[in-house]
């Protein structure tokens, strides 16, 4: 069944803060919407005559007695792995012949192309007035397709066939992301897959062998940051002999996925790029506030003394990343991931390295506190509103985590065909982080290979940290990154627990001043932030930046953004 639109096209430009990065699984792809969509009522029901869902069992994944099509469209990654069947297709993939076999429903793509062309295409499909039953978007096509009118209620469909797993899931954060996916009245428009917030969190990662070397402790204070920076820029940690390291990575972009400024910006309680709840409860930019400019001043300094690459406003990611594996610099905010990479990649070059993780310094006698983003949403599970069998979109939801099943391992494999890329609905599990550790933790303390773990990924990440344990540095990254009480994701939990956090308010689309003005504003605030950082404006151009930037669309962002805050508020 196709829905047909109005061939009027509107193009959206989704200005995005984060990462995600790499290795943070992120799904952040604009894609474009139609405007003014006629729904067709003279379109067929289904292309095959099936009972109606009330007929049938309700059962997650209940086979139904006669085959039930369900047309996509999608766009294909390129397989990772090496054993994927040479000649395989999308739509000969082992997944989907596995969840006709198991459900009945059949996939019909109505086209396929590689992943890099999809929003090309699925742009002249919308103005061709061309959309499938089933569709895997991003939160702008959503609620573009939400306003338009073309999502089908998905509200029955969830709560009568939704597998217990889903259901987990989607309440892991006590439904605030669920209820992002609300009609006015209350009906469901989609399933969200997003991952837990708090892998946002930022942390500060350290050489603990060059701490060693200028014999000095891990910070708890900026101060005492300040000094170990300064040590790691002109004490020669690495005691080569050179005059040839510096205090803290850092590349051009401020607010990146890494090696950025973030968790500077955090210390001393500034949150610029982020929309917070001020004083009154109302939100407010954090590039406008007093603590930002604070925060420049202290980078300004940084940067004069010598503690920052004195190239850091030229260097990317892959730049500064050199310098870290070339062991140029000991000290870097970021997230619980870096051990995964790029510090496996430094201890490889000098098995010498050892990197510790911190809770991020306090300032001025306050606590630092990361910013937490309020979701950290990927694409959303949608239907349109002309499709017959709603339950079945669920049914595919709840057919991947099935296969995730150990008995399901010597047969969902990229030999056998089953290319996990290919197959969409992929809801993410967002208690997975948080179950692995617990449950590998539990393991190891027990000494027990015949643990039940939830998640295929515990089990694997079980056998890793034995390995690490047992000598293997190799095994390293996925351990200290994952496992560790004392690495990544066990000091971000720690400070999640401790309540150490701010969370940003807004995690609503792109508001109707931010698509048209965001770019410049965006632009603006880089610039002015980079020169006062480099000392070619002066930390005073802060206040002129803060009258222009509300003058030139600000103002119309934050009403515009307290307008969805007022419809959304956090519990």
């Amino acid at each position: 069944m196709r829905i047909k639109t109005g061939s009027g096209l509107m193009t959206v430009l989704m200005v995005a803060a984060l990462m995600l990065a790499a290795c943070s699984n992120s799904n952040g792809s604009s894609s474009p919407s139609a405007s003014n969509p006629e729904a067709s009522s003279s379109a067929p029901a289904s292309e095959s005559a099936s009972p109606s869902a009330a007929e049938q069992p309700k059962e997650p994944l209940g086979k139904y007695p006669e085959p039930v099509t369900v047309s996509m469209v999608l766009g294909a990654r390129t397989p990772e792995s090496k054993d994927v069947p040479s000649g395989l297709t999308p739509d000969q993939n082992g997944y989907l012949k596995k969840l006709k076999e198991m459900t009945n429903i059949e996939v019909k793509y109505a086209w396929t192309v590689p992943y890099e062309q999809f929003t090309q295409k699925f742009k002249l499909s919308i103005a061709s007035g061309d959309l499938p039953d089933v569709m895997w978007v991003d939160q702008v096509t959503f609620e573009q397709f939400k306003e338009q009118g073309i999502l089908g209620d998905l509200t029955e469909a969830y709560r009568d066939y939704a597998s217990p797993t889903i259901k987990k899931w989607m309440e892991f954060d006590g439904g605030a992301t669920m209820n992002m996916m609300k009609s006015e009245d209350g009906k469901l428009l989609g399933l969200p897959s997003y991952s837990d917030a708090n892998q946002s969190l930022q942390t500060l990662w350290i050489r603990a062998d060059w701490l060693k070397n200028v014999g000095l402790e891990a910070p708890r204070t900026f101060e005492e940051l300040e000094k170990v920076a300064d040590a790691f820029a002109h004490n020669d940690p690495d005691q080569d002999g050179q005059q040839d390291t510096y205090g803290l990575a850092l590349m051009k972009s401020l607010n990146f996925w890494g090696f950025d400024a973030r968790g500077f910006f955090y210390t001393l309680g500034a949150y610029p790029y982020n929309f917070i709840p001020g004083a009154d409860g109302k939100l407010v930019a954090g590039e406008t506030l007093p603590e930002t400019k604070d925060a420049l001043a202290k980078l300004a300094d940084w940067y004069k003394k010598g503690l920052l690459d004195k190239e850091w406003a030229f260097k990317d990611e892959n730049k500064v990343v050199e310098d870290m594996i070339a062991g140029k610099v000991g000290l870097s905010f970021g997230e619980w991931w870096y051990p995964n990479w790029p510090l496996n990649l430094v201890k490889d070059n000098d098995p010498k390295a050892e990197w510790i993780n911190v809770p991020l310094p306090s300032y001025n006698g306050n606590p630092g506190k990361s910013l937490v983003p309020r979701a950290r949403l990927g694409k959303i599970l949608v239907v349109n509103k002309n499709f017959v069998h709603p339950e079945a979109a669920i049914k595919m939801a709840n057919f991947y985590p099935e296969m995730t099943k150990k008995e399901y391992n010597d047969v969902a494999t990229p030999a056998n065909g089953y290319v996990y890329e290919w197959y969409e609905p992929r809801v993410s599990n967002p208690t997975e982080m948080e179950t692995n550790y617990i449950q590998v933790n539990e393991a190891l303390k027990a000494n027990n290979d015949g643990y039940e773990f939830e998640n295929g990924s515990g089990a694997l990440l079980y056998e890793t940290a034995k390995k690490y344990a047992n000598g293997d540095q190799a095994s390293w990254g996925l351990t200290f990154s994952r496992a560790s009480e004392d690495g990544g994701w066990g000091i971000t939990r720690q400070v999640r627990d401790s309540g150490q956090i701010v969370r940003s308010g807004f995690a609503g689309p792109p508001t109707p001043t931010q698509v048209e003005k965001g770019a410049s504003l965006l632009k603006l605030t880089d610039e002015t932030f980079t020169k006062i950082i480099m000392g070619s404006a002066s930390v005073d151009e802060f206040d002129k930046y803060v009258e222009d930037w509300k003058k030139l669309g600000g103002n119309d962002i934050i009403a515009e953004v307290n307008d969805w805050y007022v419809k959304n508020p956090m519990k």
